[in-house]
Parts: structure tokens; C-alpha cells; sequence
């Protein structure tokens, strides 16, 4: 798990796909963090990402650092405790300006049952499983 937080966080921006109403939605991301042995990416209850995740969880993340790329596919649970909003929220001060770990709109969710697999056209692809 830590690889692929590292993998992620030294991408920057990785993308999330979601489902609605059958149809595939991508969108881009930053935020990813370890709390408690989980992997947790963070996102706004008001957001249609979010309304998304709860009607079917099962999501994947893709990123690309210019030479490999990682595939994630998961469960995304939330976890609503303000310990695990909080941690976010120190790891990404710059959230702070729109979110609170209390102010009900702020959402964590952990990756559940996650398969990554790192790919590049030099190598076999590695999967992780957490």
C-alpha cells in the first residue's frame, strides 16, 4: 500500500471513475493519505462524485508519472469519524480554506479490497494487493 501512496502522491493529480446511470465518469484528483493502515482519498459530500460512490462504490484510480502508470480498482467505504477527516485535512492544509472536519460537507473514504497494478511498456506489470 505504501508504494502506491507514493506512486500517487508523487503524481500529483491521479484520475477517479465513478458510475451513473450506467455511464462512466472520470474525474481528476490530488488528494490521497494513509490513516490506520488504510489508504483514504478525500472528497466533498455535495460533490456528484461523492452521491456516485454512495450508489456504487466501486471505483478506480489511474495515474501516469511519465514512464509507468498504476491502476487501482477498489471499494470506496467511508469513514465518518472526525479523526480521519482531520488527518486528511492536516496532510492537505490548502484544504482547510473549504472544508472542516465538522461542517458535514467534508467526506474521507477508504479504499477497500484495492488491486493495484503498476504497468510500463519496459517491464512486467507488479500487482499489490491491500
Amino acid at each position: 500500500m505504501q508504494e502506491v501512496y507514493d506512486f500517487l502522491k508523487s503524481c500529483g493529480t491521479y484520475y477517479l471513475a465513478t458510475v451513473e446511470g450506467g455511464l462512466p465518469r472520470v474525474r481528476p484528483f490530488g488528494t490521497v493519505d494513509i490513516f490506520e493502515d488504510r489508504l483514504y482519498i478525500q472528497t466533498g459530500k455535495s460533490k456528484a462524485v461523492s452521491k456516485q460512490m454512495a450508489a456504487n462504490p466501486h471505483i478506480e484510480l489511474c495515474a501516469f508519472d511519465g514512464t509507468q502508470w498504476l491502476r487501482v480498482q477498489a471499494t470506496a467505504v467511508e469513514d465518518d469519524r472526525l479523526e480521519a477527516k482531520q488527518h486528511m485535512l492536516e496532510a492537505y492544509p490548502s484544504l482547510k480554506d473549504m472544508y472542516r472536519a465538522d461542517d458535514g460537507n467534508t467526506q474521507v473514504l477508504y479504499l477497500k479490497d484495492a488491486t493495484a497494478s503498476f504497468c510500463s511498456f519496459q517491464a512486467e506489470p507488479k500487482t499489490v494487493l491491500f
